[in-house]
């Protein structure tokens, strides 16, 4: 079974539950759309959790990006004050990245360098096909306009962009997304997976008392912890 999550900011505890509750298996294959640091305590368990799974496959969101720099300042031994005094640094600081940096700083170098490459390796998009049915896969999405290439795109549009939830962008693709937790598309879905115009938003806002939704491409089926 093919398997997506996104967005879990640090929710270790709800990331091995919901492994269990989908009886996660060696045949079995999981893409997470990035953000799985920052915010909650357990990024880097995340992480090495995920490091040691061939079948998970890690995509990149924007806390990765934005963490990626000063991950690497630290295992070079730079100093708190003289990070403090980088843009980077104080950026990552104002989007929870404290309890990633302290569980990063407290690894022996040889594996925060070992995190660093894997985090370097994390594809900004997926295009696979289940069960027939094409899906797009990415942390988020630029806006769109019709005729457009998505992927004629920056970078950064498929870590920070915003999706017109309101326009089907390809009609024989399907879009799933993490990044803009579901309340935020329609409050009825707060803490549910939200469905509509091509699109599949999975950030049911796990990190912010709420629920870690996952689907299974094969059966469309939702799970949440």
């Amino acid at each position: 079974m093919t398997y997506v999550m996104s967005d879990l900011h640090g929710c270790y505890d709800k990331y091995r539950q919901m492994l269990e509750k989908i009886g996660f298996g060696d045949g079995d294959r999981l893409y997470i759309l990035g953000d799985v640091i920052d915010r909650g305590a357990g990024g880097i368990d995340i992480l090495l959790d995920k490091m040691k799974r061939k079948n998970v496959v890690p995509l990149i969101g924007n806390h990765e990006s934005l963490a990626l720099r000063s991950l690497k300042h630290i295992r070079d031994g730079v100093p708190e004050d003289a990070l403090i005094k980088t843009k980077a640094y104080r950026l990552w600081m104002l989007s929870d990245g404290e309890p990633t940096a302290a569980a990063f700083r407290a690894l022996p170098k040889e594996t925060q360098t070992a995190l660093i490459d894997y985090i370097e390796g994390f594809s900004v998009y997926k295009m696979i096909t289940v069960s027939g049915q094409r899906f797009h896969l990415s942390h988020t999405l630029p806006d769109y306009c019709p005729g457009q290439d998505i992927h004629n795109v920056s970078f950064l549009e498929f870590i920070w962009g915003e999706p017109d939830y309101e326009i089907e962008y390809t009609p024989d693709v399907f879009f799933i997304t993490g990044h803009t937790p579901t309340h935020l598309i329609d409050p009825a879905y707060k803490g549910k997976i939200w469905r509509g115009n091509n699109h599949i938003a999975i950030d049911c806002g796990a990190a912010f008392g709420g629920r870690l939704g996952c689907i299974c491409l094969d059966t469309t089926e939702e799970f949440y912890i």
